[in-house]
């Protein structure tokens, strides 16, 4: 039976070249644009290759304070003082780092000035991530204690500053300070590890950042193993109930969250910081329903073209009808059509998305951006060309599987 449907699906698509090559044309670029947002989507919420570690992840990005009346909110980042003394102890972490997000800077050559952006971090940071380091090193446990003025910058920066020699060695004037580059890393897009600049935590030019409970700081935590992240995320949400603000009277409660990636963006995009439910499921179930809208006005666009399709054909259905063949035979044979164009469409779609893909990467649209189609990606693509096909099929299917054989050959003369 499935043999005669895709004999009849193969010579159906080769007698209509052009309406079968308009078909081809809407599912494709439906499907382009929904595996292209797949692939970016999965390169924000779980990344590979320098933040690969993502199932043993968790990063606390902000810090929410209320009045004892509850009318007066403060949402700031952490300070390292807050890090250093709630976070660090966390029972279960193997490793926390303190950072700071990337900050605008001048960097001066001469009569040259570049506009950067630099992060300051700590060792454990270089532990954490998984940096391909192209050339010198990365900064150590001594660097940092010692507060040495090294840096490490990414491709395009050491190209971007030293076109003509290797960086490595190199010295920088970085807002006044002078730092000497020890390493070069790939260039990365993600959101802990995105900047063009790194320098230990120590070069700050004052010490006044140990202090501080709020600031300009974020961290990350390292889980031992992924069963014990949620450990993790319950202690750093205690530790949140024991902190003690620099007016207690002004900011009697505090709140802060060990969040993966996904509950990040989450939280941020729902702003659900005051509620230990980061709202991922929510903000999923969001982009799954505004996919389907979108698939939606091409799906309604082919049932038009099946449903004309559909009448050109009413002799055939006559025909089959009167020898026999049921309704659910019929409705069958057109959607198992529908898919099969849809899946045709769906490795186009991979390929055209590939292509896409490779064009936003090499525009820099979107700094140093690094994607790609694997596994997860084209099963994603494949799923989404089989729902396409159903939703453009299955109405069309019904209303031919109703046909009167008497008046579908009337019809047809």
């Amino acid at each position: 039976m499935l043999r005669n449907y895709l004999l009849t699906a193969y010579k159906v698509f080769m007698r209509r070249k052009l309406f079968t090559a308009i078909n081809l044309a809407c599912i494709v670029l439906t499907l382009v644009v929904l595996m292209v947002i797949t692939a970016l989507l999965q390169t924000a919420f779980h990344p590979r290759g320098v933040e690969g570690k993502g199932d043993r992840l968790l990063q606390v990005y902000g810090i929410r304070s209320l009045s004892p009346d509850g009318k007066n909110v403060r949402t700031t980042l952490m300070g390292y003082k807050t890090i250093d003394k709630y976070l660090k102890p966390i029972a279960g972490a193997e490793r926390v780092s303190a950072f700071t997000l990337p900050r605008a800077v001048s960097v001066y050559q001469g009569d040259r000035v570049s506009q950067l952006d630099m992060r300051r971090v700590d060792a454990d940071y270089w532990k954490i991530l998984d940096f391909h380091v192209l050339a010198g090193r990365l900064p150590n446990e001594d660097d940092d204690r010692l507060g040495r003025h090294v840096a490490v910058v990414n491709a395009s920066t050491a190209r971007q500053l030293f076109a003509h020699g290797s960086a490595v060695g190199q010295r920088i004037s970085v807002s006044g300070q002078t730092f000497e580059i020890v390493g070069v890393v790939a260039d990365v897009v993600h959101l802990n590890a995105y900047a063009d600049i790194w320098a230990p935590l120590t070069t700050f030019p004052s010490t006044d950042y140990q202090n501080d409970l709020t600031g300009g700081f974020a961290a990350m935590l390292l889980a031992r193993t992924p069963g014990d992240v949620p450990r993790i995320q319950r202690e750093v949400a205690h530790a949140a109930t024991t902190f003690v603000s620099e007016d207690p009277h002004a900011f009697s409660t505090t709140m802060f969250w060990a969040d993966s990636k996904l509950d990040v963006f989450a939280r941020v995009l729902l702003s659900r910081q005051s509620e230990a439910d980061s709202g991922a499921t929510t903000l999923l179930l969001i982009i799954a329903c505004g996919m389907l809208l979108f698939m939606l006005l091409p799906a309604l666009n082919l049932v038009n073209l099946n449903m004309g399709r559909i009448l050109e054909r009413s002799a055939e259905i006559g025909v089959r009808k009167a020898y026999g063949a049921t309704s659910m035979q019929l409705a069958g044979q057109l959607v198992v059509e529908n898919v099969l164009l849809c899946l045709a469409g769906g490795l186009l779609g991979l390929a055209c998305a590939r292509l896409v893909l490779w064009w936003l990467e090499a525009s820099q649209l979107i700094p140093y951006l690094e994607v790609d189609i694997n596994l997860p990606v084209f099963g994603c693509g494949m799923v989404l060309a089989l729902v396409f096909g159903l939703l453009s099929g299955a109405l069309p299917a019904w209303k031919m599987s109703r046909l009167d054989p008497v008046h579908a050959l009337k019809g047809a003369a």
